[in-house]
């Protein structure tokens, strides 16, 4: 992409009503703008980000043997009143009627609608374990939505929900679901820890939330420093495998790792004290078992292997893949812009041209910005008749991971300079040796 044809409206300045890191410069990198209170418009680069984190969790989700599906935004309210959750749910929800007179809500959540899709196709175990999830926008109606897409009212999601013959293989699914977390978070970039949490209106016993690290985080979080150092990295997952998912399950939960609300001291305090950590989290994601507790109030039910007819056993499982832009922000900026990872960064990499109008670098950048091309780089390249330095706090704006740039020094050497823009290292090199070496590491993502 040229960044002369692109729409990327940039901020000099910080908004005034943005409070922390990731809405100033999700604001100021042109990647949203407000369109009512804690409603967002996502503009284009804003949007291939969301797209990026969306691709991430369904092909993990698809990775551990997740049916993808579509449910709408609105749902009938006759669905929660069977529940006995429209009346309990509280302001958070928004309540329509439509033109018939009939109640309507828009989904906060689809426990309801998937069970009764659930009861109206299956009927045996034999069609068990199943799991449905879709991404989809959700709507709570916050009483003071703030920090931009981190607590908006209106938020991309994946909601998932399995549906088992028993709790055994109930909580199979929910190890299995925290194990496709686990290395959907990594795949970002991102160290998410799973922590003990409160159910909230989900309901529920066993619950565990994902949290990112973060000095703005909403959530008082306690943990051993140990569980810093898990990783799945490149293990062989066989998400089939009840026992290899439990013994992650049990790797990553054995180390204390808890929320404010559900923190124990005591427990705490048998933690050797230099291991003994407290922080701010950011709540990214998190999985529920929640046993009968829809199938009983909404009668779905299966014949087990005995013949006889028995409610399902459910859990919920949710990423906030619109939030999680704001936590990958949160963990990784610094006063000059964002510092995307590789994995989802919106352009590969950024070109600048020092002399735009200058034949001998017009022509470099041209063949330079067509080779990224066709290596599926996807470069973004800098076109724009600004001065050098403008164009330097641009890309450190907006944060792309790497920037090759070119002017007529360096060109008479036969030589551009890559920059890492985490590290902030530059090295002068050919164009082939800059694109091979940014090739050899997109490969690895």
């Amino acid at each position: 992409m040229r960044l002369s044809k692109y729409f990327l409206p940039t901020l000099k300045e910080n908004p005034a009503d943005a409070q922390i890191a990731s809405h100033r410069l999700m604001l100021r990198a042109g990647m949203i703008r407000q369109a009512a209170s804690g409603i967002y418009s996502w503009l284009p680069m804003g949007f291939k980000v969301l797209r990026k984190l969306e691709n991430i969790v369904h092909e993990e989700q698809i990775r551990a043997g997740h049916n993808p599906m579509l449910m709408p935004t609105l749902q009938s309210a006759d669905l929660w009143r069977e529940s006995g959750r429209y009346d309990d749910y509280g302001k958070e929800m928004l309540r329509i009627t439509d033109r018939h007179g009939r109640d309507m809500l828009y989904g906060p959540t689809n426990e309801e609608l998937i069970t009764d899709i659930f009861r109206d196709s299956v009927q045996s175990h034999k069609d068990l374990p199943l799991t449905l999830y879709h991404i989809q926008w959700k709507f709570r109606d916050e009483v003071r939505p703030r920090f931009g897409v981190m607590r908006g009212r209106e938020f991309f999601m994946k909601d998932g929900y399995n549906f088992d013959v028993d709790k055994p293989s109930a909580m199979h699914a929910y190890n299995r679901h925290l194990v496709s977390y686990l290395r959907t978070y990594e795949r970002m970039g991102l160290k998410a820890i799973p922590m003990r949490a409160d159910s909230g209106p989900i309901g529920g016993d066993d619950t565990h939330e994902f949290l990112v690290l973060a000095d703005t985080g909403e959530s008082e979080v306690f943990y051993d420093k140990n569980i810093l150092d898990l990783h799945l990295g490149d293990r062989k997952i066989d998400y089939d495998d009840w026992d290899q998912c439990a013994g992650i399950m049990k790797e990553w939960t054995t180390p204390y790792a808890r929320t404010d609300e559900t923190h124990d001291e005591a427990k705490f305090n048998e933690i050797p004290e230099e291991r003994r950590m407290s922080s701010r989290g950011i709540e990214v994601g998190q999985i529920f078992y929640f046993g009968t507790k829809y199938s009983d109030a909404m009668n779905a039910k299966v014949v087990n292997s005995d013949n006889k007819e028995v409610p399902v056993h459910m859990g919920s499982h949710g990423i906030g893949v619109s939030r999680l832009i704001g936590a990958i922000i949160e963990a990784s900026h610094d006063d000059n812009g964002i510092i995307w990872p590789e994995a989802v960064t919106p352009f590969g990499v950024g070109i600048v041209n020092l002399k735009q109008g200058d034949d001998d670098t017009d022509g470099a950048c041209e063949a330079l910005y067509k080779s990224a091309t066709a290596l599926g780089l996807d470069p973004l390249y800098d076109d724009r008749k600004e001065r050098a330095g403008a164009k330097f706090a641009s890309m450190d704006l907006i944060g792309l991971p790497w920037r090759i740039t070119v002017g007529p020094r360096g060109l008479k050497n036969g030589v551009v300079e890559l920059t890492n823009r985490k590290s902030g290292e530059s090295e002068e090199m050919t164009a082939e040796l800059a694109l091979e070496k940014l090739a050899k590491v997109y490969a690895g993502i």
